[in-house]
């Protein structure tokens, strides 16, 4: 069963974001990268700027929550991914419980507004949670897509391979 946006809206809740609507994905722009090139894969000359290096824990690092979150802001803030309200598009999954398996692709964009008693880590909701992180623990870590507004800016908060968690922001000028 698809998810209803009242169903998002209560889900999205506990990590401190209000949801205003729902965005289909062909209704957002994103910033554009060289043919063959993935957020991921993108380079410094490609738009991509990455978390400092002290800002970068393990999945098990007991400081990973503070470290994930004040990262996540300062990049959020630095690179402009925010509006003047804290208004931005987060990727969602629109697939219910049931996973939705109706062949049906439930992937899209949730248009929310950042509170001020916002958490992605703590919030330890399953729109948020990272599912390759279970390869290294079994503490909650999250994995997102968040993009700007105008898309200029997109940001990917994701564990890597050698069980670290960091941002990345693409920003091509």
């Amino acid at each position: 069963m698809t998810l209803t946006d009242a169903e998002m809206a209560a889900l999205l809740s506990p990590a401190g974001l209000h949801f205003i609507g729902r965005r289909n994905r062909d209704e957002v722009r994103l910033p554009s990268l060289p043919p063959n090139h993935s957020a991921a894969s993108a380079c410094p000359e490609h738009g991509r700027f990455d978390s400092h290096s002290d800002e970068i824990p393990e999945v098990d690092d007991p400081d990973m929550p503070n470290k994930v979150n004040a990262s996540w802001f300062r990049m959020a803030t630095e690179y402009g991914l925010l509006n003047e309200d804290r208004e931005f598009l987060l990727a969602v999954d629109y697939a219910g419980d049931d996973g939705a398996d109706d062949g049906e692709d439930h992937r899209g964009w949730a248009h929310v507004r950042l509170l001020d008693d916002w958490n992605w880590v703590t919030s330890e909701i399953d729109q948020l949670r990272s599912w390759i992180a279970a390869t290294f623990t079994r503490r909650f870590v999250p994995e997102f897509t968040v993009v700007s507004l105008d898309g200029k800016v997109m940001m990917n908060t994701t564990v890597w391979g050698n069980g670290t968690v960091s941002t990345i922001a693409i920003r091509p000028e």
